[in-house]
């Protein structure tokens, strides 16, 4: 017999609609919105968090993949800031990736990019 979700622990899919998916994802990020306030006194220590936790939940703790995809240096080598900073704050429509812009700022979509593209990230 095959296990299917309880009618009281729905399960978030690629294949649900954008705004279940963004409601899914904004309510898991609740403790990050706070962060949509630093401006330019970011703490990147609690970026790095955002990016391991709340980007690890779909493209992998180790950001090597999952619902996403990798977001290692090496793969992302064909960006510049900017564009990643694009992609991450209007997402890619048709695809899992939403847009962060209602929770983040340009410069912290900005400092990610950086991060990702750094070669020491891990």
């Amino acid at each position: 017999m095959r296990n299917s979700p309880s009618p009281r622990s729905p399960v978030i899919s690629a294949k649900s609609s954008p705004m279940v998916r963004l409601a899914a994802i904004a309510a898991f990020l609740a403790g990050s919105a706070w962060m949509a306030q630093a401006g330019e006194a970011q703490n990147s220590e609690a970026l790095k968090r955002l990016v391991h936790h709340d980007c690890g939940s779909c493209h992998g703790l180790t950001l090597k993949g999952g619902l996403g995809p990798d977001l290692r240096p090496q793969t992302l080598e064909h960006y510049e800031v900017d564009g990643l900073a694009a992609v991450i704050l209007d997402g890619i429509p048709g695809t899992a990736m939403p847009p962060w812009r209602p929770l983040i700022t340009s410069d912290t979509a900005n400092w990610i990019a950086q991060y990702l593209l750094k070669p020491e990230t891990k």
